[in-house]
């Protein structure tokens, strides 16, 4: 048997994943909107095509997760490059609304295939090499450390390309004319993000070595899903610390919830116009994916002077909270200096959930073992995206100023305020594991594991 990668190898890996999965990602956030209105969509019809995505990935989140625990991490991260691959080749090159709608849709199932597995991978690893007590913190850290520098230096590469295809001789209107504007200049980031998702899938078929698991049937995977996903929802309920990431997530994805609706607007209203608008909002993006990777690379220091990752996560949801609770405070001024409250305000919310994601996926790791870790990481990525989407509708129906931000405030507070009980860590306990005839993980020298936030905007 193989011995498994030391360390620092694993972490340099599973940074590596990060930055190539997230990239592409990031390369989409500043034209996608506008490439759909370029082709002729309608605001009723693009927002369709996001609830595609979002609709589809909730829905796949938790058996996604039961897959990966069951064939392997390598073989679902493989197939969710593939997916954004041909997902972001759609969204590029279409020109219908249901070839739109369905690359959104894919894009949706690629998530829900992504969430977990690279972070399971990195934890099995460790845990294989070093034992169930080995330190994840910095890892996890630099992870999500590498995907907000891949989101950040995917917004602004994808909002500059068409810009730059602009200028001078105008490559980018003689590339249009030349593809019978099939490939337009606001096309070109998602094709070159596609590009990427070629060098994510052979990288991780390449790099990211696993035991041998047990064959695995049709019939064996799907009667081995439903049962880890059962074992998923039940550990939730069983385990105080692994409830308090679950609720942690939900409320995070309340906050940002409101963030991502309302901060558009703010921006255009405060530039005077949509277009300068959507470029200040870029700009704002950009800056929390950096607060958000400055948070992480802090989080090992911040539990330590914190004394745990329990009042660690209790202190950076707090200072999320302080954040979004100061925006929402300058929601009704114009002002200079409330403009100024108003950008801290939103680098500390973006700070502080930096910090709390690699605490809280250190916490999860440690009560779950390998049998269903990618699952727990599915339940967290779902308590976010459907309490996200909840708020989402609830800030649609409220008036326009602070009492919109202050609902995200207060979700972000009640997040933090979860921690403030400190509980004693026991090891988990076999119930809280899924076991039953799910198809078995191999063999393993360790029962703990990983899991990883989605801490951006």
């Amino acid at each position: 048997m193989t011995r498994p990668l030391d360390i620092p190898a694993a972490r340099r890996r599973y940074v590596m994943v990060c930055v190539l999965f997230w990239l592409p990602l990031g390369l989409t956030i500043a034209p996608l909107i506008l490439l759909f209105t370029e082709r002729g969509m309608t605001m009723a019809a693009i927002a369709g095509f996001f609830a595609a995505h979002s609709l589809t990935a909730a829905a796949l989140e938790l058996p996604t997760g039961g897959l990966s625990d069951v064939l392997g991490r390598r073989a679902v991260l493989a197939a969710a490059g593939l997916l954004n691959l041909v997902a972001l080749t759609l969204q590029g090159l279409g020109t219908t609304p249901w070839l739109l709608g369905l690359g959104m849709a894919l894009m949706g199932t690629g998530r829900a295939l992504s969430s977990g597995p690279a972070e399971a991978w990195y934890v099995d690893t460790v845990h294989a090499r070093s034992g169930p007590g080995a330190e994840l913190r910095t890892g996890l850290a630099r992870g999500s450390s590498a995907t907000s520098a891949a989101l950040a230096a995917g917004t602004l590469l994808g909002g500059a390309l068409p810009w730059l295809l602009g200028l001078g001789p105008d490559l980018g209107a003689r590339l249009s004319e030349a593809t019978s504007e099939l490939v337009l200049p606001l096309s070109v980031p998602l094709l070159l993000g596609a590009a990427v998702e070629v060098a994510f899938v052979l990288y991780v078929l390449a790099a990211l070595p696993e035991p041998p698991r047990p064959p695995a049937t049709l019939r064996n995977v799907l009667r081995g899903i439903p049962v880890t996903v059962a074992g998923g929802l039940r550990l939730g309920g069983r385990d105080v610390l692994v409830r308090r990431v679950f609720l942690s997530a939900g409320a995070a994805g309340s906050a940002l919830a409101a963030i991502e609706l309302l901060t558009p607007g703010r921006a255009a209203a405060l530039t005077g116009a949509s277009e300068t608008g959507a470029v200040l909002f870029a700009a704002l993006a950009c800056a929390g994916f950096i607060c958000a990777g400055l948070g992480s690379h802090l989080a090992p220091l911040t539990a330590r002077l914190a004394g745990s990752g329990e009042r660690a996560v209790l202190v950076s949801l707090g200072t999320s909270a302080s954040g979004l609770l100061l925006l929402g405070a300058t929601a009704a001024s114009t002002g200079v200096g409330s403009m100024v409250l108003a950008a801290t305000g939103y680098g500390l919310v973006y700070l502080g959930l930096g910090a709390a994601g690699p605490s809280e996926n250190d916490i999860l790791h440690r009560r779950v073992d390998s049998a269903g870790r990618a699952t727990a990481l599915s339940v967290q990525s779902l308590a976010l995206q459907l309490v996200g989407a909840l708020t989402g509708l609830v800030v649609g129906v409220l008036p326009p100023g602070p009492l919109p931000w202050l609902l995200g405030g207060t979700a972000f507070l009640a997040g933090a305020l979860l921690w403030a009980h400190r509980s004693e860590p026991t090891p988990p306990t076999p119930a809280a594991t899924p076991q039953p005839h799910a198809v078995p993980s191999p063999p393993s020298t360790v029962h703990s594991d990983p899991h990883q936030s989605d801490a951006g905007p």
